[in-house]
């Protein structure tokens, strides 16, 4: 049995961004793996690391889709523990149809059974890369997981509905989507990372995938707001400022009824 994780690079959420031409401009900002995706990853090697040695579950492969710079964070998901990564290189800009094509493909041909991605991209702040692998390798899907245990074939867990959470059953193989609250992801240790280095990072081309970009960007822009710097004075009188704030927040900034 393999476990496949998604990663993706994306900027540090501290970091600074700017639009330059028309497009965000990345250089000089600090990139980072997906927090999303790390909890994909540690949940996938912890249970390969409970694993019963020499049994069924025999490696963590960690696949990113994207520029040459991914390497690092693969590199940095081999650091961690990953057994080897796949990173399909490509400046294309995919949507997540495009992407999960690729990533549907590439756990068809590893013969993996359960298949982890984050469930929120930081980039992209969309939830559909994990439904739409689901959907093209036509398996069940767990979305938003925050306890997982894995004996043998069977996953047992819970994670977020509309009404509180919901614990299940399932069986795999599955594709799993995680959040804040799965995991405390490890960090690489200097021995770990100077082990990555000798470990497999295999390169593919986009082509081999069959996948177009049929997304376009036609324009970026880093929205900003400015503070009204409004001050409640009502001189003492409690209820007064009460109904003077109440007034704001209802009729000007509309953020309540």
């Amino acid at each position: 049995m393999k476990i496949l994780t998604v990663i993706r690079q994306v900027p540090d959420a501290e970091a600074t961004v700017r639009i330059q031409n028309g497009a965000l401009s990345l250089e000089g900002t600090k990139l980072v793996m997906d927090t999303m995706d790390e909890y994909g990853l540690e949940e996938g090697l912890r249970f390969r690391d409970k694993a019963a040695p020499g049994g069924d579950l025999t490696e963590v492969i960690a696949v990113a889709v994207g520029p040459k710079r991914n390497e690092e964070a693969l590199r940095a998901a081999l650091a961690m523990g990953a057994d080897r990564a796949i990173h399909v290189e490509t400046d294309a800009v995919l949507d997540a149809i495009a992407l999960s094509k690729v990533i549907a493909e590439i756990a068809e041909t590893e013969g993996v059974e359960l298949v982890f991605c984050g469930g929120q991209e930081a980039d992209w702040d969309s939830h559909a890369l994990g439904p739409a692998v689901a959907e093209r390798l036509q398996w069940p899907q767990l979305t938003w997981t925050n306890q997982l245990a894995l004996d043998g074939k069977t996953l047992t867990g819970q994670h977020d509905v509309d009404d509180g959470n919901e614990r299940f059953t399932a069986n795999l193989p599955m594709v799993v989507t995680t959040q804040q609250g799965l995991n405390d992801p490890r960090y690489a240790t200097l021995p770990n990372i100077m082990k990555a280095k000798k470990k497999e990072l295999r390169k593919d081309t986009l082509e081999k995938y069959g996948a177009a970009a049929k997304l376009k960007t036609v324009a970026a822009e880093i929205q900003t707001k400015e503070r009204l710097r409004k001050i409640v004075q009502a001189k003492g009188d409690a209820a007064a400022a009460a109904a003077q704030l109440v007034d704001l927040l209802r009729n000007e900034a509309k953020v309540i009824a």
